[in-house]
């Protein structure tokens, strides 16, 4: 049982750093934001995203380096609870 949600918790942080990065790429196209696929991107990764921008301000105005660190919070994140996951076998 704790393998199967181990799985399925790894899957739901797949996917949503699949979300992340299409987020990230769509961003350096500007042409395609209103695209339906940028917008529920956008939609579901502005929430987290804005937690780390509220905490890290672009450098320079343009540079936003909030997307990296909420990529390796979320893969910490991931690491830890699957972690967590393991030692309750």
């Amino acid at each position: 049982m704790i393998i199967l949600l181990a799985k399925i918790i790894h899957w739901v942080f797949l996917l949503y750093t699949i979300f992340l990065l299409v987020r990230i790429v769509g961003s350096w196209f500007p042409k395609y934001s209103y695209h339906p696929i940028m917008r529920f991107a956008r939609f579901y990764t502005d929430p987290y995203l804005n937690i780390f921008r509220r905490l890290i301000p672009p450098i320079g105005g343009t540079l936003d380096l909030s997307p990296m660190i909420a990529f390796f919070v979320l893969q910490f994140l991931e690491k830890m609870v699957l972690r967590f996951l393991s030692a309750l076998l």
